[in-house]
């Protein structure tokens, strides 16, 4: 069995499927898709992402949220990234996706998308948009026993590879435990 080299490419797997909610200057929600980014401390989270209508909004109004992309919204979640609100400045609601204003930013939480972290923008250079994470707000019709059920949430990953998106898999085991067994 062999290595095969693929050269310098962005090929991490799992990779997560964000939206970025904003407003724009109007007042008017937008949605992106964004695979390219992880929480980097306790309260921040770091998106890579080049200029877009999005980058305009959350520099403007120092605010977006992100919400899980999820099996159910799909093809909603896909659309929003391959058109542009540039072009298309109604893309949010043609996606089929509906507002509520964050309580703690300046941005949409996306009602169809059930788990969201609500962030301020701390900076954005060079194509590195990190946030604060002030909050993180989940429907309740994903929680069991006082956390978000990945199970319920159903979030998808995207898979680079192979241009595909791929639903949750089984819980292979427990953090911070079963690693013990070989202390």
């Amino acid at each position: 069995m062999g290595r095969i080299n693929f050269g310098a490419k962005p090929l991490m797997l799992p990779q997560p499927v964000l939206i970025i909610g904003t407003y724009d200057e109007k007042g008017v929600p937008n949605a992106m898709n964004a695979a390219w980014g992880i929480t980097t401390d306790y309260k921040e989270i770091t998106i890579s992402m080049s200029e877009h209508k999005t980058t305009q909004n959350f520099m403007q109004r120092k605010a977006f949220t992100v919400s899980m992309a999820t099996e159910d919204f799909m093809k909603a979640c896909d659309y929003v990234g391959i058109v542009s609100a540039k072009d298309v400045p109604d893309k949010f609601s043609k996606a089929g996706f509906h507002a509520t204003k964050s309580e703690f930013v300046d941005a949409p939480l996306i009602d169809e998308l059930p788990m969201a972290l609500e962030c301020k923008v701390k900076s954005f250079n060079d194509g590195i948009l990190i946030g604060e994470i002030v909050n993180v707000s989940a429907d309740d019709s994903v929680i069991t026993d006082g956390n978000v059920d990945p199970k319920k949430l159903k979030p998808i990953i995207f898979d680079p590879c192979n241009n595909a998106y791929w639903g949750f898999g089984n819980k292979a085991g427990n953090a911070f435990k079963d690693g013990a067994i070989l202390k």
